[in-house]
Formats: structure tokens, sequence, C-alpha cells
């Protein structure tokens, strides 16, 4: 199901039920980008801890935005079966403060969501609006203080709003007190929007919302006006206002209380731009992040971790992408003696997915999170015991099943296989590294080292001194050794910590002038 700005408030009750009646919830999301390529030294590298490559993911994250937020909501019923309300949330920042949002877009991102379909005419015309908990607080202020101001910086919005009070202006010289009159064809943030400012700019009439594009408007006394202003039926009191900028972010905090399992696949950009977009700002502590988002969701499950282990585990094929994964698992006999998987059944708003594939939309994604964990876990499930599993398994004993892979989100190209959320990550530990000795190559670069060995295998460099590089991949090949052992200006060799070291080499030089000038002093001090 498709949920944009329009119809958002209205269905967000029935969210909130679904919600709290589920065995958990899986998510995907869309950006306008990944890694911001403006910022030096910001791509992701094998030589990264989790903490550098929060760093550098924390500037990339504060850019770009979200476009769209998939959510798959799974409940478990009476038999075998989960059944799952999937949904589409176009998004887009809230216009409405003092302060207009900017964000970045990645050519190369933007291209990828069009090939797959994506449609940026509902992002930008009816995304639902967002904010995080300090964007609120500056809203809140200036609604009290009267100096709220709405960011149109759409021409068609700016047409729109003009048209409408062009119509006002123009009837209300006529008008009677008690006269109405109806302004049509308003969507989302139009709806409010129109309202503020007609009743900021005129004091003698009052609107009322009309279904969901339409406003009434009003001719009315001032004193009438003041009554109505205190009544609690007024759609436009502070508390509403508040309400309708929140937009999405009402639904995070239904998330947040219900507590429920939190479900991804390669989270750990998701989990930023959750904390960012409808929380707060990213902190510069990759510690208080991690503390934060469990806080917030004490489990979290990256299917990434999860199938990684089950392809160790299990005959499984060696796929990567979740769609295929996903297809793996539901054709392959991986679990011939064991009970039948739980049946996944859509809801009736979501039966085309099940007609048809869509990658890369983000409800669908996270139909395919979900759906590839409950698998995953009733495959280990099965194994995990020589007994028979009863043909009905609950959650909580897939939980059980999963427990070491709670709150550990993948790490993509680092130091370790995956980030700690409720407790300390594991040591880091980077593959074998290679060093390359420059002789007779002046003022050669990281950039031309690079060049000369990428045909040859997929690495990460990084300068060691000013004639050295350290190379590091996950398979860096023999023939690199090989190819390299008679170059005239470049000897490649294992990276040796005590041979290689600047700070080793340093300490050792250092130990042999003190070692010398104490044998030079014993020396003359016998003569």
């Amino acid at each position: 199901m498709e949920v944009g700005a329009e119809g958002f408030a209205r269905r967000l009750p029935r969210l909130r039920r679904r919600i709290l009646r589920a065995a958990f919830v899986a998510l995907d999301m869309e950006f306008t980008g990944l890694h911001s390529t403006s910022l030096q030294n910001n791509e992701p590298s094998l030589f990264d801890s989790p903490a550098e490559r929060y760093v550098k993911t924390r500037q990339s994250v504060q850019r770009f935005t979200l476009v769209q937020l998939g959510l798959a909501i799974f409940s478990k019923e009476n038999s075998n079966k989960y059944v799952v309300h999937s949904y589409n949330f176009f998004l887009f920042p809230s216009t409405l403060g003092i302060r207009d949002v900017e964000f970045t877009l990645s050519a190369s991102s933007i291209q990828f969501l069009s090939h797959y379909g994506f449609d940026y005419n509902k992002f930008l015309k009816d995304g639902i609006p967002y904010m995080n908990e300090v964007q609120e607080k500056i809203l809140r202020q200036h609604l009290l203080a009267g100096t709220w101001k709405v960011c149109s910086t759409s021409n068609a919005d700016r047409d729109v709003l003009r048209k409408a009070i062009d119509e006002v202006t123009s009837w209300i010289a006529a008008a009677k007190e008690e006269d109405t009159m109806i302004l049509q064809d308003l969507n989302g943030y139009h709806m409010l929007d129109i309202q503020l400012i007609l009743r900021q700019a005129l004091e003698n009439v009052w609107t009322e919302p009309l279904g969901d594009n339409k406003v009434v408007v009003k001719k009315v006394s001032p004193e009438h006006r003041q009554l109505l202003e205190n009544s609690s039926y007024d759609h436009c009191q502070k508390k509403l206002i508040l309400l309708s900028a929140r937009g999405f972010t009402n639904l995070f905090r239904i998330l947040v209380k219900a507590k429920k399992p939190l479900v991804g696949h390669n989270m750990l950009i998701d989990l930023m731009h959750l904390h960012d977009k409808f929380y707060r700002p990213l902190p510069e502590s990759y510690e208080e992040f991690k503390r934060n988002i469990h806080n917030l969701f004490p489990v979290i499950i990256d299917t990434k971790t999860v199938t990684k282990y089950v392809q160790k585990k299990c005959l499984f094929p060696r796929v990567s992408s979740l769609l295929e994964v996903y297809a793996v698992l539901c054709s392959s006999s991986l679990n011939p003696k064991g009970p039948p998987c739980p049946v996944i059944a859509l809801a009736s708003g979501c039966s085309r997915y099940a007609e048809k594939k869509f990658p890369h939309e983000a409800g669908y994604d996270a139909f395919l999170c979900g759906s590839v964990l409950l698998m995953s876990a009733h495959l280990l499930l099965c194994r995990s015991t020589d007994d028979a599993v009863e043909a009905d398994p609950s959650f909580s004993q897939y939980l059980t099943v999963l427990a070491e892979h709670v709150n550990k989100v993948n790490f993509i190209r680092g130091g370790v296989s995956s980030i700690n959320f409720s407790g300390e990550d594991a040591p880091c530990r980077h593959p074998p590294a290679l060093v390359v000795h420059v002789r007779g190559w002046a003022g050669l670069t990281e950039r031309q080292i690079y060049q000369e060995f990428e045909a040859r295998c997929s690495f990460d460099i990084r300068r060691l001194s000013k004639n050295q590089f350290i190379l590091l991949s996950n398979k860096y090949k023999q023939l690199v050794l090989r190819d390299y052992r008679h170059h005239p200006h470049l000897q490649v060799s294992i990276y040796r910590h005590w041979r290689h070291s600047p700070s080793v080499n340093c300490l050792l030089q250092i130990s042999g002038i003190v070692a010398l000038w104490s044998l030079l002093a014993f020396a003359l001090g016998g003569a």
C-alpha cells in the first residue's frame, strides 16, 4: 500500500493497532544518496574501524535525505501463518518552520531509483513531512510566539497559495457575516498552509477543513473569531499543527513505544537515518549513537548477518542480494525432514507483491527482509536440535535460536564483521596486507598506485611512509607478489608489523643510537 501526506493522518490509528499486534516489523529505506563524493576520504575502506566508519557515514547521512520508507508488519495468526501488511511511505522534510531544510542529490542514486520505477512526483508533491526533536522544539517555540512561517520553495506551491488568497480577498469584500466559500483542489500541506496564512492575514475569517482536499472559509466578526479560536474543535490548534508537522515522526514514535523487534538488511545507514531524521541529530560520539539506538530499539536483527551465518552452516549457494537470498530460501529443500516453514501471506492490499517482483521498492524489500528472517530462523531452529520441532513454532523460539545475531548489524568492508549495539564491538581484524616499496619513481600518489594494481585485485590503499604504501584486500591474489617480483620501481611483499611499521622502525633507530652511544661511553670510560 502506498501512503502519502494526503491520507497518512487518517491511516495512523490503524497502523498503530497493527504494530501493537505484530510479532515483528521489517523496514527498508531509499535515499537521495549513500556516500558523498564531495567529502575527502569519505569512501568506506577496509582500514575503517566501526568508529571511523561512523564518522564518515554521519557526514553523508547529514547531507542526504529519505525519499521512501518501507514498513512490513508481520502478525502471527493462530495457525503456522504470518500475515504481512506492507507499506510504502513517501517522505519529504517538513516545510513548516523558520528554517528551510537542505539536502543533496546523488546523480547515480537518482538514476538507480528511476531505473526501478521510483515516482519522484509522489516524493515531491505528496511526501509525508517529518522532523526530529530539535526541529520540533524550534517550531513549538515559534508557534507559541506567533513567529512561524511556511517554507514554500516550489513555484507550484506558491501559485496554489496565491490563487487561494486572491479568491478569498476578492470574495470577502462583498461577503456578509456567516457567508462561506469553499477552496478546492488542495492537497497535503496546502490544507494547513492556506488556513494559517488566511487567519494570520485576515482577522474576520475562519477556516475549517472539508474532507481531504477542500477548505471552508467563513466570514465572522472578530469577537466570534476569538470564541472559535478557543474552541476544542479548532483544526489549527497549535498541538494539531505540531501533530501535522511531525507527520511520519508520529509513526516512528509508535514504533519506539511498541518495542517490537526491528528487522532490516545491511541496517547501519538505515539506523543512522532513523536517528537523524526522526529522533535527534546524529551525535559526534559513535558510542552515544549505539546507546541511543539500543534504547530506542532493544531488539534489532540484520538479515545480512543472519544469512551469512546460514550460508556457513547449511549447503546454501553464495548469493549476495536480498532478492536472491529470498529466491533460494523459497525454492530449495534445505530442510527436507523438519516441519514446513510458516506460511507467509500478504494482506489483500499488498497482493501485487505476490504476483510480481518490485526490487528496490522499499515496501517490497521490507517484505523480503521479514520473509528471509522467518525462513532463516525456521531453518536454524530445525537444525539446532535432534528432537522433533513442533509444527507451529512461536516467534520467541525463533528469537532464541537467533540470539547470537540479535543486535549485530552487518559491517560492510571493514575491520569487524558486525557492529554490536548491545555491547562492545569485537576487536578489529584486518585481512593480510601487502606493502609496496617505491624506488626511482618520485612523487607517486595513492591514486597512481591504485591505477597500477586495480586490474589485478580489488583493494584499499593507505600511505605508510614517503616511499611505502599498504594494500588491503579481502582477496589479494598471489599473482600480485609474483608479477612484481622483478619490477624496476615497485617491490611488493607481505606486510610485517615489526619490519614495516614506521613507529617500530623509529623505535629501533632510537634504540640503536642509544646502544651505540652507550657502547662508545663504555669504551671511552674504560680507556
